[in-house]
Parts: structure tokens; sequence; C-alpha cells
């Protein structure tokens, strides 16, 4: 494993209001993810699994502590530039694949980095070569309805990785598939973690997909652990 930490977190806390009650979410979280490493990170259901995935992404602010990817704190960013940080460094995968219907896999693959102000062409390009990696070199001009939910899914890990980002989180990415088309997208976490050296943090329930990460992680009460799954 590389000594490059692509993601630095320290003394994490993060609580929210209900009613007249403190309930304390995360409780001073600290860990470091390295660059083509795959990370679990299981915990029952409100355990705060998706809370810790938004504030790794900048997508919500800790109470106290900090997060660095690639050597920038987020805190204290205001919204552009966390914007920037987050087109330039991170990629987001989630359950339901969010892909836009009327598009088709290439223009939405394409879509970050047309946002980020590359010309069309060469985003296409881009997008299409990217499409390949995680092979789909015969669904460029599909629209998500005319492709399996594996394939859709897919294209959201390509749409990921189109910037090549240092970081890619994932939130419950199989949680939608069955057994073979999520082992598959393992497989797929697996071979892109290793041949591009990209960080993957997944969020799962499965077990089995976590089994196969290089570390998995338990957050539970609070607690961030690593666990031998």
């Amino acid at each position: 494993m590389t000594t490059n930490a692509v993601l630095v977190c320290h003394e994490v806390t993060k609580s929210y209001h209900q009613g007249d009650v403190d309930v304390q979410v995360l409780q001073g979280i600290s860990c470091r993810f390295f660059e083509g490493e795959s990370i679990a990170i299981v915990g029952a259901s409100g355990a705060g699994k998706s809370t810790f995935l938004n504030i790794l992404g900048g997508l919500d602010t800790p109470d106290a502590g900090f997060v660095d990817i690639q050597g920038k704190r987020l805190t204290g960013l205001n919204d552009k530039a966390l914007s920037v940080l987050r087109n330039q460094h991170l990629g987001f995968v989630y359950q339901f694949h969010h892909l836009l219907g009327e598009f088709s896999a290439e223009e939405n693959v394409a879509m970050p980095l047309l946002i980020r102000g590359m010309k069309k062409v060469q985003a296409v390009k881009q997008a299409r070569d990217t499409l390949s990696e995680v092979g789909l070199t015969k669904r460029f001009v599909h629209r998500p309805y005319e492709l399996s939910g594996g394939e859709r899914q897919r294209v959201a890990i390509a749409r990921a990785l189109v910037t090549k980002p240092a970081l890619v989180l994932m939130d419950e990415p199989t949680g939608n598939l069955d057994e073979a088309t999520a082992q598959s997208v393992q497989t797929l976490i697996h071979t892109l973690s290793e041949r591009l050296k990209t960080c993957f943090v997944i969020v799962t329930h499965d077990k089995q997909i976590a089994k196969q990460q290089k570390r998995a992680f338990q957050l539970h009460d609070g607690l961030l652990t690593e666990a031998d799954l």
C-alpha cells in the first residue's frame, strides 16, 4: 500500500437537534485512506454512515474536527471552492444512479467535464474512453431506459471516474442490483482501484461486498473502528 494519503479525517464530530435533545451521530472520528485502496464502511441503519460520507465529500460540515482531501482542507471553503474541489478530486456513486434520462450514456458521463469547461468534442472522447474502461464500449449512445440495472450503475461509475478523481465515494452502490450484477460491479471497483490508483470508500450493508475490500470499518455508537469481517 502506498503512503500517499488521499483523505485525512481528524476528530470529526456531528450531532443533530431533535426537539430538546441533541443526538450525537459522530464522536471524534479519525482515519486515513490511501490511493489505490478500496474501503468498506458498514453499520446498522441510522448509524450515521451516509452522514459521514457526506462530510467526507464536503456535502455536510462537521461540528468539530476537519477533513483534508489531497492536502486541501474542506473546512472554511466557500461553496464555489468546494464545487471546484469536488469536480477536480471527487467522484460520487449512489444506490440510485441518478442518470439524466434524456441524455445518452456518453452525454451523462461527459457532463462533469462540460461543467468544468472542457470542449464538447474532447469531453465526449474522454467519456467514451471511460465508458470503455467500465466495459460499455457498445453502449455509448444508449439512454438509461435502454440499459440494464448493472449497465446503468456502470455508467454512474464512469461518470464518477471521468474527471480522474483521487477519491470516489459510494453509498450502497450495489443495493439495487442482483447478486451476480453486484459482484461484477465489485470486480470492476477492485480492477479500477488497482489500475487507476483511485481510492474507493464504499458504504454498504452487504458484508460480502465489504469483505472484498482492502480494509473494512464499522460505524457504531458514533465511532469508527477497523473491522475484521
